[in-house]
């Protein structure tokens, strides 16, 4: 792998993960209703499938979902009803509190269901999914030891990454004030709500 082919994948995965999607949008949310802090546990889940795939793809994921396209409809599809689910309770959450909003406006509110929650949503979507069995390998040189090409890829990927999830999660919790009034909170919960089933509904439509 070249220089070049390196900044190369610098400038795309930069421009791949700044583009607001299901993961970016739940650390936002992540860090909107619980804090930066409490927000590290879903970037933590969200990178930790995102990093999953990808040394999968090293293993041959991406001759897997040639030889079995199944497999990818599959995965579209239960990812496109877990974001409906997550969105439809969002949307249902309580806006009535005076005080700081609670964590009930997420279906899981501990740092490991948190966790969870990100990895759900990171596994499950095919952007990411694409993107480690497609886009991802081609960046590896074969006539090149294979190893530490995949070392620099993957720590290049994280640190672009994680700087955008920070970035999200510091927006979110910008508004967090506002979101002490109900009719704001309102308005939050059905926004954000309304988004992941819309990414639901394109994710229902993906053809591979």
């Amino acid at each position: 792998m070249s220089f070049a082919t390196w900044w190369l994948y610098v400038a795309m995965v930069f421009v791949i993960s700044a583009t607001p999607g299901p993961n970016m949008l739940l650390v936002m949310v992540s860090g909107a209703r619980h804090g930066f802090r409490a927000a590290m546990a879903t970037m933590a889940g969200c990178l930790t499938a995102l990093l999953g795939m990808m040394s999968l793809s090293a293993a041959g994921l991406s001759a897997i979902l040639q030889t079995f396209p199944m497999v990818f409809d599959a995965l579209r599809l239960v990812g496109a009803a877990y974001l409906a689910w997550l969105g439809i309770q969002l949307w249902r959450a309580p806006a009535g509190a005076t005080d700081m909003p609670s964590d009930a406006a997420l279906p899981q509110s501990t740092p490991a269901q948190r966790f969870r929650q990100g990895f759900l949503v990171a596994t499950s979507n095919p952007k990411a999914i694409l993107f480690a069995a497609a886009f991802f390998p081609q960046f590896i040189d074969p006539a090149q030891p294979q190893l530490m090409q995949f070392v620099i890829l993957l720590l290049t990927f994280v640190v672009i990454e994680v700087s955008w999830y920070a970035i999200y999660a510091a927006g979110g919790q910008r508004i967090t004030m506002q979101l002490r009034k109900p009719a704001v909170l309102k308005w939050f919960n059905r926004a954000t709500g309304g988004i992941f089933v819309g990414f639901a509904l394109l994710m229902a439509d993906i053809r591979k």
